[in-house]
Formats: structure tokens, sequence, C-alpha cells
């Protein structure tokens, strides 16, 4: 049991440090995570679960104001793009999507599929905002 505890606790303690650095979405991440893990396996499943939300919370943070206006104001594509897949926050789009950079912020790039703007996080292609 005093294992069980020190784990927890330490998971937790961890899951902490995420937060501090990830944001808002790290944070409602954990508590979902923790209350999910806390139902299926008890303390341990808690702090477990804390950590697992944290990071995936933190995965789907809205990009900075500046990179969303960037997107609104950029001019639409003459050729448009248009897929059968739905694009959905947390999800990447499909590799035949040609990505723009964003030029101020290299952690973003965009497109616009389906007549929507896209903000993507370039390196795992996962779409961050879908701007309408």
């Amino acid at each position: 049991m005093k294992w069980t505890c020190i784990l927890s606790t330490a998971a937790i303690l961890f899951a902490g440090t995420a937060v501090a650095q990830e944001g808002k979405g790290a944070a409602t991440g954990m508590v979902g995570g923790a209350a999910t893990g806390a139902i299926v396996g008890g303390p341990v499943g808690a702090g477990i679960g804390a950590v697992v939300g944290g990071v995936a919370g933190g995965a789907i943070d809205p990009p900075p104001r500046e990179v969303v206006t960037y997107v609104e104001e950029a001019p639409m594509p003459a050729q448009p793009i248009v897929v059968e897949q739905e694009i959905v926050v947390g999800k990447p789009v499909p590799e035949t999507v040609v990505l723009t950079p964003v030029p101020q912020n290299p952690d973003y790039a965009y497109t616009v599929v389906n007549e929507r703007r896209i903000i993507v996080e370039p390196k795992s292609r996962t779409v961050v905002q879908v701007l309408d």
C-alpha cells in the first residue's frame, strides 16, 4: 500500500510539471485523465491517467492569436483542396495535403481543406484548430 501511495504521488507531481509547461489543455487533460484512471485503476490509475491526460491535453492547445490572425488573413489558394476524410482537431491531415508554414512561428503550418482554414502542427501533421 505504501508503494501505491508513493507511486501515485510521484506521478501526480510529474504531471503537475507537465501542466506548468504545457498550458490549459494539459490541465484539462490531466483532470480528465486522473478521473478516468481513478475509476479504472484506483490511486495508481489516477496518477497514471493524470500524466497521460496531461500530455494528450497539452497536444491540442490552441495556437497563439498572431498565428490565427495570419492564417485568417492569408489568401485562399487558387486550386481548392478537397478530401473525403473529416478534418478534426487532434487528428492528422492526409499526407496528400500540402502545408504552408507560418513564417513568424515555425511550430505551426496551415492549409485550406474543403474551404476551411486549418492550423496544423507540421511535424505530426496534427490539426490544432479549424477556423470557420
